[in-house]
């Protein structure tokens, strides 16, 4: 009995304590590190990650390796934020000179190793990174985390693990795991691989001829993902094969997975609730840490947000955005008062967070017993559910691409498209096959928009002298499989206009080769009249189909030529361009590039798996209970007095524009709620435009464009005054312009122009002289005037005589 006692005292100290580590034994013990700088911009993450690290629960120490100059600890205040180990900075690399922040990562972990007694007495370390929220316990070996096998969360974008940065950088390139953010391992395993992780960081880094976006998946092609790269192939050199896990860590504003909790959120992207949003880096100078009482801006409430959607899963990711947010302001409430702040002043807000209904919600999430599943897992699990004669294989590898021209329209049509892309779990990669004159490529801004195949533009057809944009398609469609090391069995064909809202596989959708898949395009009358008879051997083959297309790579390439001259074949017969014919209500032979696609599939008799589930055009009525995967823009939509055409943006330049961007669509909490139908409608055109913007303004600060809080008085004036002008709604006149502007450097698109000696400086000049000359004229009247009442009467009688 005395024993029960003292083991239920020791339990309920160890829940007090939250974790200090003291109670752990060998070879349970568990340490959690993570690494930051001498800024503000780290001090607040830190304050909100180690709120974030007692509130869940997490088990044994955690450690902050603070990399720092000399001169920066001079001034520093957030010593007192977390247990700290100083490592010296490497973000100017000693030998090298290279300004490289993110170096520091594994520079502190193998200092850490080499200098600090915790590193002798622990079995298993947690790393992190500062922009974290942890959520529950984070328990290596509850994740399926062995020695030899750590686990680790999905980077899908690390495309350099699959070409030749992988063969240049190990010997082992096939041992190399898209991963990061969050890493469970041994203590053994860190300590074989940190020097590795170091070291291949360097290397990549020094390794500047591949840092281009189609080799790295950079998005900058700046080298900035260098120390992701330096960890997997660092693993690979070392042998660690991962676990991998889709399921722990999510980034807020993404959907989760039906019945599963993540325990770590990773707030790198901005994200937003209705009108509400947040991004990180508009905090990167921000001292809010040590500015007492100030906190972010409040999010909406729960009650708000339930109203938002009606989807159970996008209901769930908009209440993780807000706990990401409220986690934080709760964070920086309890520091302020370590801090010796006096007590805020009571506001709804600050009683919210003091309540029961938000303890309820952030309460700590534990890991159910295989909830949470490894790739490894996950396949071994599935193999119990397969028929005999069904064995169970590992999914297709994919590639999506899409086609597009070197002009603004394509341009940011392009950033809507790769912003949704990796929002929404596409698997695989994406390329963008540009099709431009050389003449264009001299002028064009874009190339580092998205990983890019360039091609020869057939606008202008070679041979016959047409002007037919559309035929690029399927040309660059046909030069990609013919220029292009492709190791993808299953290729994803979609169009500039559109916004992927999740993935589009072949597995889900059936898709297999012979088999391919798409969306009904019913106008596409020419497959049941003449127009199929004149154009393809088999009529009865033609499916109404485009938009999206789920195609095998082996019918891809057979199928290439044919919808080239196809489209070729059908944009000759000017005598049937009529709308009768084609449904081209232009009559101009617009959509022959559609009917090439659908007669060249009818000659090689591929039959489609139609599926009207997968795409919809905003403004367009959902289908109750369907979750469409892709919106189609391509026609005008609107929301009451809101409206989007994207042929009003053609010539615009919102993408070289800093802080560009199209009208705010409306709150969707100020929509009618009368009919279902016409809510749902408006809220999946709200979440196309907003996805849009929100894609813009995450380019603009990707692209470093200066505040914009910092644009002068009068430019905001003239932005209003265009706004009541306009008909869609808000409109930022100092945002958006209808002209195509030569791209310049950012200082000179936002800064106004300083002025010079010229017609407004010396008109400037004159105005002054001519104030000061007034004023010293009406100074002499006065005097004069004073000076008549004081002469003799005599004089006053003789000049009034006068005046007689």
């Amino acid at each position: 009995m005395a024993t029960l006692t003292v083991l239920m005292l020791v339990g309920f100290l160890f829940w007090i304590d939250g974790g200090s580590g003291l109670e752990q034994e060998a070879p349970y013990r568990i340490h959690t590190l993570f690494s930051v700088e001498c800024q503000n911009y780290f001090d607040w993450q830190t304050v909100g990650l180690m709120h974030s690290f007692k509130k869940a629960q997490q088990p044994g120490p955690i450690t902050r390796l603070l990399s720092c100059t000399d001169e920066e600890k001079k001034n520093y205040r957030g010593m007192h934020l977390a247990p700290t180990l100083e490592v010296p900075s490497m973000s100017r690399h000693p030998k090298t000179g290279d300004w490289y922040p993110a170096i520091n990562k594994p520079a502190g972990i193998v200092h850490w190793l080499k200098h600090s007694k915790d590193a002798d007495d622990v079995d298993w370390v947690v790393i992190l990174d500062a922009d974290m929220i942890i959520r529950g316990p984070i328990i290596p070996w509850e994740l399926g985390a062995e020695k030899g096998r750590p686990v680790a969360a999905y980077y899908g974008y690390l495309v350099g693990c699959d070409n030749i940065l992988a063969k240049l950088h190990t010997k082992h390139p096939e041992l190399c795991d898209k991963v990061g953010g969050l890493l469970a391992m041994h203590i053994d395993d860190l300590r074989a691989l940190a020097p590795l992780w170091l070291s291949k960081t360097e290397e990549v880094r020094e390794d500047r001829t591949h840092w281009g976006t189609n080799i790295t998946g950079d998005i900058y092609g700046a080298g900035w993902i260098s120390e992701m790269y330096g960890y997997s192939f660092g693993a690979a050199e070392a042998g660690l094969r991962h676990k991998i896990s889709e399921d722990l860590m999510i980034y807020p504003g993404y959907i989760p997975r039906k019945g599963i909790e993540p325990i770590l959120i990773h707030y790198g992207l901005p994200f937003s609730v209705g009108n509400w949003s947040f991004s990180k880096l508009d905090h990167h100078e921000d001292d809010i840490v040590y500015d007492c009482g100030r906190l972010f801006p409040e999010p909406p409430y729960p009650r708000e947000v339930r109203l938002m959607a009606s989807d159970l899963n996008k209901k769930r990711a908009l209440f993780l955005n807000l706990e990401c947010i409220n986690t934080l302001n709760e964070g920086l409430l309890l520091q302020h008062a370590a801090n010796g702040c006096s007590k805020p002043k009571w506001s709804r807000y600050l009683s919210f967070l003091k309540s029961k209904t938000f303890a309820d919600l952030t309460r700590p999430k534990f890991l159910a017993p295989g909830s949470i599943e490894t790739k490894e897992a996950a396949n071994q699990g599935g193999n119990q559910e397969q028929a005999v004669d069904e064995p169970e294989k590992p999914h297709p590898k994919m590639h999506t691409i899409f086609s597009t021209e070197c002009t603004p329209y394509f341009d940011w049509q392009t950033v809507g498209l790769v912003h949704s892309f990796h929002l929404s779990g596409q698997p695989g990669n994406i390329t963008r096959l540009l099709s431009c004159t050389d003449e264009d490529l001299k002028q064009y801004a874009g190339h580092d928009l998205a990983p890019t195949h360039y091609v020869p533009s057939m606008s202008r057809h070679p041979l016959t002298g047409d002007w037919y944009p559309a035929i690029n398609k399927p040309a660059a469609v046909l030069h990609w499989l013919n220029h292009a090391d492709i190791d993808a069995e299953f290729i994803v064909i979609l169009d500039a206009d559109m916004i992927l809202r999740g993935p589009i596989t072949p597995w889900e959708f059936k898709a297999a080769r012979g088999r391919p898949v798409s969306t009904p395009y019913d106008y596409l009358i020419g497959c049941d009249n003449e127009l199929a008879k004149l154009h393809t051997r088999h009529p009865d083959a033609c499916d109404k189909v485009g938009g999206v297309i789920i195609m095998h790579i082996d019918d891809l390439r057979k199928f290439a030529m044919l919808w080239l001259h196809k489209s070729e074949e059908v944009r000759a017969d000017k005598a049937h361009y009529a709308t009768n014919i084609t449904g081209d209500i232009y009559a101009s032979g617009w959509i022959s590039e559609m009917y090439g696609y659908s007669f060249g599939a009818a000659e090689l008799k591929l039959r489609h798996l139609i599926n009207s589930e997968i795409l919809i055009y905003p403004g367009y009525v959902p289908q109750p209970g369907v979750k469409y995967r892709v919106f189609h823009y391509g026609l005008d939509f609107k929301v009451g007095n809101w409206s989007f055409d994207k042929a009003n943006w053609r010539d615009t330049d919102v993408v070289n524009k800093c802080w560009a961007k199209f009208p705010d669509p409306p709150d969707p909490l100020t929509l009618d709620r009368s009919n279902e139908d016409i809510l749902q409608r408006d809220l999946l055109s709200i979440e196309c435009g907003k996805t849009l913007n929100d894609a813009l303004e995450l380019h603009h600060k990707k692209r470093n464009c200066p505040d914009p809080h910092s644009l002068s008085s009068s430019k905001r004036d003239t932005g209003k005054e265009d706004s009541s002008s306009r008909k869609f709604g808000r409109f930022d006149g100092s945002n958006a312009v209808r002209s195509n502007p030569v791209p310049t450097k950012n200082s000179e698109e936002t800064s106004p122009p300083v002025p010079k000696d010229g017609l407004f400086g010396s008109l400037r000049f004159w105005v002054v002289a001519l104030w000061m000359i007034s004023g010293l004229g009406f100074l002499a009247v006065m005097f004069m005037v004073f000076s008549g009442r004081k002469s003799k009467g005599s004089k006053s009688k003789t000049y009034r005589s006068r005046r007689r």
